[in-house]
C-alpha cells in the first residue's frame, strides 16, 4: 500500500492550487508515456528511477527533479528523481529562488557549481542538487527513464546509455528572460507548469494503483 508523505506546508499550498485541468490533449499524450512507465515499474515491483535531462542541468531539469520527487511523495509513490545535462554549469540562482518561493527550504553549500539541499518534507531526506552530466556517478547507470526536458538535449543526445525508456517532455527555457523585468515571473511560470504536469502524472498513477488494490 502506498504511504502518503506530508510535504512542507507552503509546498502543500502550492500543490493544492496547481491547475491540471487546462492541459492540452497533445500534452496529456506525452505525459501518458511517463505515467505508463511509472505504472509498469511499480506493477513489476521494480524501482522507479527518472533522470530528467537538459543541456546545462541548470533550470528545467532541476525543476522537474524537485517537483517529481515532491509530487510523487505527496501521492504516496516512491521514486528516485535525478537530473543531468550534456554540459556542467551550475544550478541557476533564479531557478533556486523560484523553488524557494514555492516552499522548498534550500541550503547552499559551496561557491562554484554549489550543491543545494532542497527540503520538501519533514519525513524524507532533502534532495542534493547540483549541475552534472547525465551519466554522473550520482545518477543511475541503468534501469531508468531518460526524460528529456529541452529540445537541444533531445536532439544532441539521441542515445542515453542505460536508459530503458526515453520520454521527450520539452519545456521552454526561462533563460530567455534573464536580466529583464519579467525574469522572476517567467521562472515562476516554468516552475509552476512543470509542477502541474508532475501533479497530473502522479495523481493519475495513484488513481490507477488504487483501482488495482
Amino acid at each position: 500500500m502506498n504511504v502518503h508523505i506530508s510535504v512542507l506546508p507552503e509546498i502543500g499550498k502550492q500543490i493544492f492550487t496547481l491547475n491540471t485541468g487546462n492541459l492540452s490533449e497533445e500534452r496529456k499524450k506525452l505525459l501518458q508515456q511517463l505515467i505508463d512507465y511509472v505504472l509498469e515499474q511499480l506493477n513489476n515491483n521494480r524501482q522507479v528511477r527518472l533522470n530528467f535531462i537538459c543541456t546545462h542541468n541548470s533550470r528545467r531539469s532541476q525543476f522537474a527533479q524537485a517537483w517529481a520527487k515532491a509530487l510523487a511523495a505527496y501521492f504516496g509513490i516512491e521514486i528516485g528523481a535525478f537530473s543531468g545535462g550534456v554540459e556542467v554549469t551550475a544550478f541557476n540562482p533564479n531557478a533556486v529562488e523560484a523553488l524557494k518561493d514555492s516552499g522548498f527550504l534550500i541550503l547552499k553549500q559551496g561557491k562554484e557549481n554549489p550543491v543545494y539541499e532542497l527540503k520538501f518534507s519533514e519525513e524524507l531526506p532533502p534532495l542534493k542538487m547540483f549541475s552534472k552530466e547525465f551519466d554522473d556517478p550520482a545518477n543511475p547507470d541503468k534501469g531508468f527513464a531518460a526524460v528529456m526536458t529541452c529540445s537541444d538535449a533531445d536532439e544532441n543526445c539521441p542515445l542515453v546509455p542505460g536508459a530503458e525508456k526515453r520520454i521527450p517532455l520539452l519545456y521552454k527555457d526561462p533563460k530567455a528572460f534573464d536580466g529583464t523585468a519579467r525574469q522572476q515571473e517567467k521562472y515562476k511560470e516554468r516552475s509552476v507548469q512543470i509542477a502541474a504536469e508532475m501533479k497530473y502524472v502522479f495523481e493519475k498513477v495513484q488513481q490507477q494503483l488504487s483501482k488495482r488494490s
